[in-house]
């Protein structure tokens, strides 16, 4: 982990960073004095029964009290301001990272692993830096003090603590070091965990539909299981350092104690210089198991800090091209053109999933694009709006490399309705808005009246103002696909992508949106997608595909004589049926 990759977060916050060790240190000088105090309170005080000089010296110990309590205070306010400030700046730049990315770079992270790092591992980081501004400064400028005030008391004394003090900071970096290892894997377990009821909570309707609870819990159970072993290991050796450091400090107040007291015995060290020496000892071993807990916690945070850096530092597979900006392409007519187009999802794969495919669409055409399951038309069209880029060849729009326009004319000049239909929790207005931010009332109504959702929205007792659940879950699936259509056809879009979109819509549903666009979109390039042959043969042009290669080209009636792919799709569907064609 690199902290200058996370300087531009922290840098707002850098007038913390000054203030913060000032009242460190003015807490700590406080803290230290007491014992002196407290020496002299027992040898100048107490034994010299001089009671004056013992209301003064304990004034001035509650004096100082009062003052590290207001510096630790203010320490407080500012370390809980500058830690959560920060984290709340990096889970936006973390955020706005993400947004950035293409499908191929978020299906590199994994949606559950990439939720883990803008939240789990941003508290982690949030903890630590929360703790190292409030005790990291402080517990190595006690042990200093410390240290040196006990030397200052009785060098004889203070050879005990260069002996214990090495030991237990060899013994306690030793265990970080083999502890760390387990809090990378405890992170990636987490992953794991989000994922599976991140998935468990998407598919709950399937997992009830087929009876599979048990089966849930019993994958559940596993990678919980797999978590806490983990956690239990990395836990287990970070938990040594407890009793192997009182094990050492107790054995180092025992020969304190001893050899001390020989001295007050003696005569060669008063009372109160053996009392304050073994709070020294104290505060000694107070810095050091605050020092451990703040490595311990530094450990995992370097393995969160390592998780949201790969993040922070990936670049976009996807970004607009040099020049494309000063250029200022605008996608006008919404012709489209692929030459000699290839892709392959992983640059390793040795089939590609879309191979030599070449054709032309013209403006303001209706294209339909049929073939088999796996056949890649929603790869095929998922390449015009640059969702993927292409591995080989060139997809044009009016003439133009898709490349050469941004991705915000791009994508902003092309309406696409995918497969999975995904709704936002809020209103059905406020998900149909997505399509145009500004558009009126009177503008959202016909889109919907157009993609046939206007009737059933209106049966709602709220209406356009019916709240969705997450994702629409109140909805059919033929109803989000609808409130989609209408929501993509606000954009007026000079190319229009619909991915089966309709799969879910009876026939007659489907004819009439088919109908509505033709009169609502007349100059709008229309690419269709759909399994069932009555969606596509009205289509100006049909482009079969199988196994990513263009297997034919035409209209209806053409195809339906001379391409045997069609033919089968055809006969499939209508074979002993009583359907007009």
């Amino acid at each position: 982990m690199n902290i200058r990759n996370f300087y531009p977060y922290l840098k707002p916050y850098k007038r913390s960073f000054i203030i913060i060790p000032l009242f460190v240190l003015i807490d700590v000088v406080c803290e230290i004095s007491q014992p002196r105090l407290m020496s002299a309170v027992v040898d100048g005080g107490i034994l010299n029964k001089d009671l004056h000089y013992v209301l003064k010296t304990g004034l001035a110990m509650i004096g100082l009290a009062l003052v590290a309590i207001l510096a630790n205070l203010g320490n407080i306010y500012y370390s809980s301001a500058a830690s959560v400030g920060f984290v709340t700046s990096l889970r936006r730049g973390l955020f706005y990272k993400i947004q950035t990315f293409s499908f191929a770079d978020t299906d590199y992270f994994s949606s559950a692993s990439l939720t883990t790092r803008i939240t789990n591992d941003a508290n982690v980081l949030q903890q630590v830096l929360m703790m190292s501004l409030r005790m990291l400064l402080r517990a190595p400028l006690m042990l200093i003090f410390a240290v040196v005030f006990a030397i200052m008391i009785n060098k004889e004394l203070a050879l005990v603590l260069a002996f214990s003090i090495p030991v237990l900071a060899i013994s306690i970096y030793l265990l970080l070091r083999k502890g760390l290892p387990y809090f990378i894997k405890m992170q990636k377990r987490v992953d794991r965990l989000n994922a599976t009821v991140q998935e468990n909570l998407l598919n709950v309707r399937v997992v009830k539909a087929f009876v599979r609870q048990d089966f849930e819990k019993e994958k559940f159970e596993k990678v919980n299981t797999d978590l806490m072993t983990i956690a239990e290991k990395a836990s287990g050796i970070v938990i040594m350092i407890m009793p192997v450091m009182q094990l050492i400090m107790g054995i180092s107040l025992v020969a304190v104690t001893w050899f001390g007291g020989q001295k007050v015995m003696a005569g060669s060290l008063p009372l109160g210089g053996l009392m304050s020496f073994l709070s020294y000892i104290a505060q000694i071993l107070i810095a050091l198991m605050i020092l451990s807990m703040t490595f311990m916690m530094l450990s995992r945070a370097i393995a969160s800090g390592d998780r949201i850096e790969e993040v922070l530092l990936k670049a976009s597979s996807l970004t607009n091209t040099p020049g494309a900006a000063e250029k200022g392409l605008k996608v006008k007519h919404g012709s489209i053109r692929f030459d000699h187009v290839s892709f392959r999802y992983s640059a390793g794969s040795e089939k590609a999933n879309l191979e030599h495919i070449s054709f032309d669409i013209e403006a303001g055409s209706t294209v339909a694009i049929i073939g088999g399951t796996g056949s890649g038309k929603s790869t095929l069209v998922q390449l015009i709006p640059r969702l993927y880029d292409v591995s080989s060849g060139a997809v044009c729009i009016d003439g133009v490399n898709v490349k050469d326009y941004t991705l915000a004319e791009l994508r902003s000049s092309i309406g696409i309705v995918l497969q999975q239909n995904q709704l936002f929790s809020g209103t059905i207005y406020d998900n149909l808005k997505w399509g145009d931010p500004n558009a009126s009332e009177a503008e959202i109504t016909e889109a919907a009246r157009i993609a046939s959702a206007d009737d059933f929205i209106r049966s709602f007792p709220d209406g356009y103002q019916t709240m969705l659940g997450q994702g629409g879950v109140n909805l059919s699936g033929g109803q989000k696909q609808r409130i989609c259509i209408a929501r993509t056809l606000l954009k007026k879009p000079a190319i229009l992508i619909l991915d089966d979109s309709t799969s879910a819509l009876d026939i007659t549903t489907d004819r009439n949106i088919r109908e509505g666009l033709d009169k609502y979109l007349s100059n709008t390039t229309v690419l269709i997608i759909a399994q069932r042959i009555s969606s596509v043969q009205h289509a100006d042009k049909i482009i079969v595909l199988d196994e990513g290669r263009v297997a034919g080209m035409g209209q209806h009636a053409s195809l339906l004589n001379d391409n045997a792919i069609y033919q089968e799709i055809y006969q499939s569907q209508y074979l002993n049926k009583e359907e007009t064609v």
